[in-house]
């Protein structure tokens, strides 16, 4: 009989799903005799789904400071276990119907509200599926920590110690960087043009003033070629379309796209917010970063990492990103320097890793079961 992976994520921003799909199509290429489901943790109850979603994107818009407090909330751990009982009791019906659904032999998640219910379940014993997180940003939260997951991959050492500081032993956790798609690990060689090539990226939902960032990004003196990718945001689109006649820069708007490894490839600097997965496929094209104002919560965690380790700018002030471009193009061995760092830092080969140990977790599994 074949052995069953589910694979949990939530569509609260693109890159979840899309360390879903990526983890769950390396392992399928490598074992296709395993089936392997993956599934959207909003779209099994329309209307809760939809509910928490739109709260989460409201807040982002209109409520940053409120949603600021509420993570750094659930960030304390008292309060912390609070949110996560919360999330699991909301929760925890939708997860037992999956696992009822489905028998996986090995439940994976992408995000921490499906894997707060399943980690209830499994605490009160109605599931006995081993549980794996990916965690997809560069910094822990305590919405994650959960004794009953029996493994964790992270991006970085700096995490595994959080989780060692929680309690979490050694020997569950795993830094393999966050799994991308396959497609951003292939060897090419970096594409140059006469002129330098910028890349504005805002995540799947088009998110971030990518408008605002474009017209100043205009404002630069140094010619360049501008691409920009709205993701599914047509509106965006079609606003930007609308600015390549008033300007002195060739500019190109594209939606949603599969060939962002190649436009990644063709560039010589990403402005974009910073998220984890985008973030991860620019380390891993050895591609300098300017990162917009994050919102609050992880993506100011993921900012501050990587401009700590000099892979990344932070722009908090759009007044000043034409300039800053204008500098960083002019000097060549700054974004040399940024290149050699994120290539040291970027983790390419990170969902290889992942399903290699996933294998040997649901090998282990088998021989448990069959001893018993």
């Amino acid at each position: 009989m074949k052995k069953k992976i589910l694979i949990v994520a939530a569509s609260i921003g693109s890159g979840h799903m899309q360390a879903a799909k990526a983890v769950g199509d390396e392992y399928l290429r490598k074992n296709p005799d395993v089936s392997i489901h993956i599934v959207d943790f909003m779209d099994q109850d329309s209307s809760l789904g939809h509910i928490i979603k739109e709260t989460y994107l409201s807040m982002l818009d209109y409520l940053p400071n409120a949603y600021d407090l509420l993570y750094r909330y659930s960030q304390e751990p008292r309060y912390g276990s609070n949110v996560k009982s919360l999330l699991a009791l909301v929760m925890k019906k939708r997860m037992r119907k999956l696992c009822q659904k489905y028998q996986p032999d090995l439940l994976v998640f992408t995000h921490p509200f499906p894997c707060c219910a399943a980690a209830y379940l499994k605490t009160k014993r109605q599931i006995t599926t081993p549980l794996a997180a990916v965690i997809t940003d560069f910094s822990f939260h305590q919405v994650w920590l959960h004794p009953a997951v029996d493994f964790y991959f992270v991006a970085n050492e700096e995490t595994k110690e959080d989780l060692l500081h929680n309690g979490i032993s050694a020997y569950r956790v795993y830094v393999t960087g966050i799994p991308i798609a396959t497609k951003f690990a292939e060897d090419r060689i970096r594409e140059t043009s006469k002129i330098p090539t910028i890349l504005v990226m805002g995540g799947g939902f088009g998110l971030g003033a990518l408008e605002e960032t474009v017209n100043r990004l205009l404002y630069a003196e140094r010619q360049m070629m501008v691409i920009i990718l709205t993701g599914n945001n047509n509106a965006l689109l079609k606003r930007i379309m609308c600015m390549k006649h008033d300007t002195q820069h060739q500019l190109s708007a594209i939606g949603y796209t599969e060939r962002v490894h190649e436009i990644m490839a063709a560039a010589t600097l990403l402005i974009t917010k910073p998220g984890g997965l985008t973030c991860s496929e620019a380390l891993a094209m050895q591609l300098p970063m300017l990162l917009l104002k994050a919102l609050p919560g992880q993506e100011e965690e993921n900012a501050a990492y990587l401009t700590e380790k000099g892979v990344a700018l932070e722009i908090g002030d759009l007044s000043v990103l034409a300039n800053i471009t204008d500098r960083l193009l002019a000097e060549q061995e700054i974004l040399e320097l940024m290149r050699r760092r994120a290539k040291v830092l970027g983790k390419a080969r990170a969902t290889d890793t992942i399903t290699d140990i996933l294998r040997e977790k649901l090998e282990e599994t088998a021989i448990v079961t069959s001893a018993m």
